[in-house]
This record gives C-alpha cells, sequence and structure tokens, in this order.
C-alpha cells in the first residue's frame, strides 16, 4: 500500500540493507514514521549555504566553500551566524519507489537551529528522490544560540514515502468528519484548503503570557543538557491583553495555535508554511507530525502546535485567531506498532506553549 512508511517498514529498510549506518542504528532512533538521523564525527564550516547540484558530490563541493574543519568528538561549539556541515553517520540505498524527505526535530527547531539535509546530486533540501544512494549530510546554521554538539546526536530526522498519499481537501474533511483534526475552544469551524489551516493563539486562557522571544546576546546551550537552563537567561516572555503583537523584523518568536492537533494512528502531517501574501513573517520550520500525537489512545486530548515563528523585513502586526500555516496529511502505508506519546517517550504529547527540551519548566 502506498504511503508513509511506519517505524515497522523503516526496521525491514534496515535489515535489508536500505539504511546503513556507522556505528549501526539503534532503538531509540526509530520513531513511529520517521528515523532520527545522527550526527558524524566531524563539522567543515562553510563559507555558504550550498546544494550539490546535479551530477556532482557534496564533498566536491566542500572544496569550494570550506574554511576549517572541526573535530566533535569531545564536544565543539557551532557558532550563532555560522553555517556547517556534518556528514551523518546513516547512508541511504533506497529501493526504486521509496522516496524520503527530511526535516528538523522538534527541538531543533525550537531552539531556532536550522537544519536541512543535502545529498550527492541534490538540487533542493531535505528531499532524497526514490532510488537514491549515497551519503546524506546535515547543514546545521544557528539562528539564536551558539549550541555545544557531540557525535551521535540527532538533529533531523527522515521519513520515507512508498509512492505518494497526500490527502485531497476532499478525503481531509471526510477524515476529519470521522474523527475531529483540530479544536479550538470556541468552537471555530477547521479551515481546510491546501491541507488543514492553523492559527495563532493571543488569547491565553489564564495569565497573559502568549509566547516567548529569543534573546540576542545568550550562551551557549549543550544539546545534551535536558532541563538545565533557566528560560529567563535565552527568552523574553511576550505578554498581551489585547490580543495582538507586533514581530520585529529578524526576531524570532515560540508561540502556540489555537488549534489542538489530532494525528489519528493511520496517518502522518508535516507543517508547511502558509501563503507568503499574508503577512511579513512565516512559520519558520515545517516539522512532522507522528502518528499519534494528540491522539486520545496514546496520551492526548489534543495537543497545540508550536509555531517557531520569524518575522521578514518589516515589523507586523500578529493578532489573535490569524491563520499562519497548515498541516498536510498524509496516509500511513501501515499502522505504525508503536505509537506517539503511547509506546515511546515524548517531550511534548499534549503540549501547549512550551520551549524546548532543555530548558526548566516553570
Amino acid at each position: 500500500m502506498t504511503g508513509v512508511l511506519a517505524n515497522q517498514q523503516i526496521e525491514a529498510l534496515i535489515a535489508g540493507g536500505a539504511i546503513a549506518a556507522d556505528p549501526p542504528v539503534i532503538p531509540e532512533q526509530i520513531q513511529p514514521a520517521s528515523l532520527d538521523l545522527r550526527l558524524g564525527n566531524v563539522a567543515y564550516r562553510v563559507r555558504a549555504s550550498f546544494l550539490a547540484g546535479a551530477g556532482r558530490t557534496v564533498m566536491d563541493r566542500l572544496a569550494e566553500f570550506e574554511m576549517h574543519r572541526i573535530d566533535l568528538s569531545n564536544g565543539a561549539v557551532l557558532e550563532k551566524g555560522c553555517v556547517y556541515l556534518v556528514p551523518l553517520a546513516e547512508r541511504l540505498v533506497l529501493p526504486e519507489g521509496i522516496s524520503a524527505v527530511a526535516n528538523a526535530k522538534s527541538s531543533t527547531g525550537r531552539l531556532d537551529l536550522l537544519t536541512r539535509t543535502i545529498t550527492d546530486g541534490g538540487v533542493e533540501f531535505d528531499r532524497m528522490p526514490a532510488g537514491y544512494t549515497g551519503p546524506i549530510y546535515a547543514e546545521i546554521c544557528p539562528r539564536s544560540f551558539s549550541v555545544l554538539v557531540r557525535p551521535g546526536m540527532r538533529l533531523n530526522q527522515i521519513r520515507f514515502r512508498d509512492g505518494q498519499a497526500v490527502l485531497s481537501d476532499d478525503e481531509l474533511k471526510a477524515l476529519h468528519a470521522e474523527m475531529p483534526l483540530v479544536a479550538t475552544d470556541d468552537a471555530t469551524p477547521a479551515l481546510i484548503k491546501d491541507g488543514l489551516g492553523f492559527s495563532v493563539d493571543l488569547r491565553p486562557a489564564q495569565d497573559d503570557l502568549v509566547g516567548y522571544r529569543a534573546k540576542p546576546h545568550a550562551g551557549v546551550i549543550d544539546l545534551d543538557r535536558i532541563g538545565a537552563y533557566a528560560p529567563r537567561d535565552f527568552w523574553e516572555e511576550i505578554r498581551t491583553d489585547r490580543e495582538s503583537i507586533i514581530l520585529d523584523p529578524g526576531a524570532f518568536y515560540i508561540l502556540v495555535s489555537r488549534e489542538a492537533v489530532h494525528i489519528p494512528p493511520t496517518h502522518a502531517a508535516e507543517m508547511a508554511p502558509y501563503l507568503a501574501m499574508v503577512g511579513e513573517f512565516r512559520v519558520h520550520y515545517a516539522g512532522f507530525f507522528d502518528p499519534g500525537f494528540g491522539h486520545a489512545a496514546a496520551g492526548g486530548t489534543g495537543a497545540r502546535g508550536v509555531l517557531e515563528v520569524r518575522c521578514h523585513e518589516a515589523p507586523f502586526v500578529l493578532e489573535h485567531g490569524q491563520v499562519v500555516g497548515r498541516l498536510v496529511y498524509e496516509r500511513m502505508s501501515e499502522r505504525p506498532t508503536r505509537l506517539y506519546g503511547a509506546d515511546i517517550a515524548s517531550n511534548y504529547q499534549g503540549q501547549g506553549l512550551k520551549l524546548a527540551k532543555h530548558f526548566a519548566a516553570g
């Protein structure tokens, strides 16, 4: 059956050699509908972001852009505003008909850590065509905070597809009628147009805290330290009683969706930007939503989507209920044997407005 491959199918790809790795893949990397990718032992500081381009390898192009290389074995700092290329531990030998798409993990995006995947012969980020054979690389650009990384850290993840199984708007409406995919406190009807639209919540039920803005001169974050950092050292609280805020150009914000999102076990979803003409901002990082996210049987009753927002050239007024993104739903090829939040540990099941797992709660 066409669709997104489930965890048991990913395990079969590994067993069959379609996914190779040194060191071998560990069970903790395998998610319900994706595989976490691990950093290798070296980072290359490069002058600029780049793609290999048709007929060329990443290592060939690296000779044009490399400034210096950094041994990650004992940990190393990737500095804010710089671009790095890191070979990943995993290598692909995809069968014909199986393609792949990569994305930053949730915690990576919430740190404003731009992480994209490039490949030999690649002409776009994060996309691996059916039958691709070769190495994969993470391009990392810390935007708000410098970070300390080590080999084996998992900053991005990859999802495998057999054909295409994106739901049409009519199919999405039928699925939403069968099991509500989003819900709001005021029972606003779902907006279904080129996916399932979601909006920003600037009217919190308690208090007047609506989000966070990254401080411009914060310290280094060790990505292995969970719950170790005081939010006040890295973030400014955004509070309002006007149901609107003004986004500053170049600033990075953590906000939350008004809708509680539900991903049934038979489907997966990907967050995509909304139309550029709606304002001078974008939801900065697309992201994967695994089967079981917000699902009642997996310990959730719907979960808010955390929004990683960056403003562009001009200050922009963002208002409560404004549509800022959309969820594109896809069928799973098989129902996963493990669900998000039920069979695997989850930092974000049932979430509301929440910073990355590296920051202390409260």
